[in-house]
């Protein structure tokens, strides 16, 4: 891919990032994390920008050098997976897809816990 599809890709998903940090329901860190994904593929200094940031660049630095996710912060994804399965099946969603939405939601939130802390 050229350069322009990775910064526009960086782009976009800071921007998705930046709304996410004002609405609950779309994370921000990990459009942060395909934002340094993209930005390390066309512009160093936008991922340096994303690195130095004071609140979301050590979250960074963390997954891109460990894997690692902050203990309060696997609570939060948990939680909040929790409280959309329950939102769900209280606004009567389907059974079948409430199935397929908890078993999706279990997988992710396995995964997240078993990341290592940092």
């Amino acid at each position: 891919m050229s350069r322009i599809v990775y910064l526009a890709i960086g782009w976009v998903a800071v921007g998705l990032g930046a709304i996410g940090a004002f609405l609950p329901i779309i994370p921000t860190v990990p459009f942060l994390l395909v934002a340094a994904w993209a930005f390390s593929r066309s512009s160093e200094r936008l991922r340096q920008k994303l690195l130095n940031h004071p609140v979301y660049g050590p979250d960074i630095r963390r997954w891109q050098e460990r894997g690692a996710i902050r203990r309060p912060a696997k609570y939060l994804s948990v939680g909040a997976m929790a409280a959309s399965l329950i939102l769900a099946a209280a606004l009567g969603v389907p059974g079948p897809t409430l199935l397929i939405q908890a078993l999706i939601l279990s997988a992710v939130a396995v995964y997240i816990i078993l990341r290592p802390e940092a």
